[in-house]
């Protein structure tokens, strides 16, 4: 069932979806199916989704997510989805994913997100918007501050762009740029807050 939705991602939304309908069938099993080789997550660190996913036990009650916006690079190898998720347990936030597109298979390669108060609507159909296919310049990422810890990368063709920066209190910030033709246009900047400290024990 799983390589077969695998298979039938024509675009980065299907696959997304694809996702999100396996990981009702087991939340984490479908994590590890769809991530790429190198793929990472944030903990609040970031860390490699496989070792990670791997010590984790399945959820009696998965969440749910529907992808909202899907930007593509120009060639059609990259993507950024996001959108809105569902807790079980009547929570809610926002997720957002790069995926690449492997051997005809999308896979995605970072996925972070954040809770919210107020839960973002769920879609009727998700935005999707490509890249220029003008030819884009070389964007060199910025210098990584000090206490902070750094990623990110580009679409083969360099029309779609995402960097990814964690501090050591595990605040980060996730950002992509889409090529419009005439400049890198920001379409996604996630600013997640640092967890709070645990109060001392009385």
């Amino acid at each position: 069932m799983i390589l077969m939705a695998l298979v039938a991602q024509a675009s980065a939304v299907d696959a997304e979806r694809a996702f999100a309908a396996q990981a009702q069938k087991g939340q984490w099993a479908a994590f590890r199916a769809f991530a790429a080789e190198d793929a990472i997550m944030f903990e609040p660190q970031p860390v490699r989704a496989h070792d990670y996913l791997a010590k984790l036990e399945e959820p009696a009650r998965p969440i749910r997510w529907q992808p909202a916006e899907s930007y593509v690079s120009c060639d059609g190898s990259f993507a950024a989805n996001t959108g809105p998720w569902q807790g079980a347990d009547g929570s809610a936030g926002y997720f957002s994913t790069i995926w690449s597109k492997e051997s005809g298979a999308w896979k995605w390669l970072v996925d972070g997100g954040d809770a919210l108060e107020t839960p973002r609507p769920i879609p009727a159909e998700p935005k999707v918007e490509r890249a220029s296919c003008e030819r884009a310049p070389v964007m060199n990422m910025p210098m990584t501050p000090a206490g902070v810890e750094q990623g990110g990368g580009t679409s083969r063709d360099r029309s779609l762009w995402w960097q990814w920066q964690v501090r050591r209190d595990g605040a980060r910030t996730f950002t992509v740029r889409l090529w419009d033709g005439t400049r890198y246009r920001k379409v996604i900047e996630d600013r997640i807050a640092a967890a709070p400290s645990p109060k001392p024990a009385p």
